[in-house]
C-alpha cells in the first residue's frame, strides 16, 4: 500500500458510466478503477477497482449496458459513490492524474458526483490527458486517437470499457507512444514503422496513407444530377438505430446500394448550432447551406416522398422534410448538414473535415485534412462562417424518434473553402 504522504505518483483513472437517454437526465458512475504509477520507473504501484451503485437504477439504461455491460443486477450491492468517496479523495487529491479525455468527461463526472453528496472533489497538482498530448504529439498516424484504435495499433488487444482494464491499457498506449517518439527524436524526420496486427476490428494505419491518398473522391459519393430518381428505393434492416423506434433500420438506396451524395461549392447560411442533443444528451452539430439547385432540391424531396410513404404506418411522427423553405424566402431553399456522431462511448464526432484555399482553382489542390474526430465546438466554429463554402459528402439516415421522423443528412466528410 502506498503512503497516503507521497503524492509523487501518477494517478490514472477512468470512470464508467450511464448514458442519459433524455437531455435532463444526468449521468452516474458506475465503476472507478485507478491505478498509482511511479513517474520514475513507470511501474504500477497500486491499483483499486470498484462497481458503483447509482441512487437510481432506472438510470442504468439499455444504451449504458451495450456500452460497458455493467447491468443494474451488477451493481445492486454494491457500495453507492458516498461509500468510496474518502477512498477515491486519498487516491486523487494532491496527484497527478492521467487518463485519456479525462478533462471533457471523467474530471466532470468526478465533480459532480462530489457535489451531489455535498462533498469538495479531490483536487490534482496537474493534468494529462492523453488524448490531447497524443493528438498533438503523436498525430493521426493511429486514426481517431480512440483508445481502442491506440490499442490495436500497437497490437496490445481490444477494449474492454471497464475502468481497471482501461487505465492499465491507456498507461501501455502512453509507454508505447512515449518509445515511439523518444526513438523518433533520434532519427529527425523520420516515423519509426509499427507492425499493423491482423485484426478484423483494426483501423486503417493513417500513417501509411498520403495527404493525396487520403482524400481520394470515392465513387460511392454520387453528384446529385447522376442519381436516378427512378432508381431510389427504401428498405428495412434488423439492426437497431438508436434514432428509429422498433427493430428495423431504414435505408435509402440507389440502384440498391445505399445512397450517398456528393455536394460542390454549398453556401453556408448559418454556422454551426449545438441547439440539438443526442439521445446521450451531448450537443449534435449542424450547420445550415443553402440549396444551391433545382436537381437537388428535387432529388431530397423524392427522397422525403418515398421514405415517408414507407413509414406511413406510424402517424403519430411529424415529419420535418429535408429541404426547408420559410415564409417569405421560397425561392432560398436551405437544408441542414449534420456532422457524424459516435454511437459507442460518446466522446466525440467522426466528420472528416478539410479545408481548402478558395482562391486555389485547380482541380489538383490537395485538401488538408483539420480533423477527423474528438474535436471541441470553438475549434471548428472558425471555419464554419455564414457566406463561406463547403463540398459536402453525405448520407442520409432516415429516423423516427419521440415523435419526429425524417431524413438526416450527415456528412462524411467536408471540405471548407476558406
Amino acid at each position: 500500500m502506498v503512503s497516503s504522504v507521497d503524492r509523487s505518483e501518477i494517478a490514472f483513472f477512468d470512470l464508467e458510466t450511464t448514458i442519459p437517454t433524455r437531455p435532463e437526465q444526468p449521468y452516474a458512475i458506475l465503476e472507478f478503477g485507478s491505478i498509482l504509477v511511479c513517474p520514475k520507473k513507470l511501474i504500477e504501484l497500486e491499483s483499486f477497482e470498484t462497481l458503483v451503485r447509482p441512487h437510481d437504477l432506472s438510470l442504468i439504461s439499455a444504451s449504458s449496458v451495450r456500452a460497458n455491460g455493467i447491468t443494474a443486477d451488477a451493481v445492486v450491492s454494491a457500495p453507492t459513490f458516498s461509500d468510496i468517496a474518502d477512498r477515491v479523495y486519498d487516491i486523487l487529491h494532491g496527484r497527478v492524474w492521467a487518463g485519456h479525455n479525462i478533462l471533457r468527461f471523467d474530471c466532470v463526472r468526478l465533480r459532480e458526483a462530489y457535489a451531489q453528496i455535498n462533498r469538495s472533489p479531490p483536487e490534482p497538482k496537474g493534468t494529462i490527458d492523453s488524448l490531447a498530448l497524443l493528438t498533438q504529439r503523436f498525430g493521426r498516424r493511429a486514426g481517431d486517437m480512440k483508445m481502442a484504435s491506440l490499442a490495436a495499433y500497437f497490437g496490445l488487444g481490444q477494449q474492454s470499457h471497464r475502468s481497471l482494464d482501461d487505465v492499465r491499457m491507456n498507461f501501455e498506449v502512453v509507454k508505447h507512444c512515449a518509445t515511439v517518439l523518444f526513438l523518433e527524436s533520434a532519427n529527425p524526420g523520420e516515423q519509426i514503422p509499427i507492425p499493423i496486427p491482423s485484426n478484423e476490428a483494426m483501423v486503417e494505419d493513417s500513417s501509411s496513407t498520403t495527404q493525396s491518398d487520403a482524400f481520394t473522391p470515392q465513387t460511392e459519393f454520387l453528384p446529385s444530377n447522376e442519381v436516378s430518381m427512378a432508381s431510389i428505393t427504401v428498405s428495412s434492416s434488423s439492426s437497431v438505430s438508436p434514432y428509429f423506434h422498433g427493430s428495423h433500420k431504414i435505408q435509402i438506396l440507389h440502384r440498391d446500394i445505399p445512397l450517398q451524395i456528393r455536394c460542390d461549392s454549398m453556401r453556408i447560411r448559418f454556422g454551426l448550432s449545438t441547439k440539438y442533443l443526442d439521445h446521450a444528451g451531448r450537443p449534435r452539430l449542424s450547420f445550415v447551406v443553402d440549396a444551391n439547385s433545382s436537381n437537388l432540391c428535387d432529388l431530397l424531396n423524392t427522397c422525403d416522398n418515398i421514405t415517408k410513404r414507407f413509414m406511413d404506418s406510424d402517424r403519430n411522427s411529424e415529419w420535418r422534410p429535408l429541404v426547408s423553405r420559410k415564409p417569405g424566402f421560397f425561392d432560398s431553399p436551405t437544408i441542414r448538414l449534420h456532422l457524424r456522431t459516435e454511437d459507442g462511448d460518446g466522446s466525440g464526432w467522426m466528420t472528416e473535415i478539410y479545408k481548402k484555399e478558395s482562391s486555389s482553382l485547380s482541380s489538383l489542390s490537395i485538401p488538408q485534412l483539420v480533423t477527423s474526430s474528438r474535436y471541441d465546438v470553438a475549434e471548428l466554429d472558425w471555419l464554419f462562417r455564414p457566406g463561406g463554402f463547403v463540398d459536402a459528402y453525405l448520407c442520409l439516415d432516415p429516423y423516427n424518434y419521440q415523435q419526429n421522423a425524417g431524413i438526416r443528412l450527415v456528412a462524411k466528410k467536408l471540405v471548407v473553402h476558406y
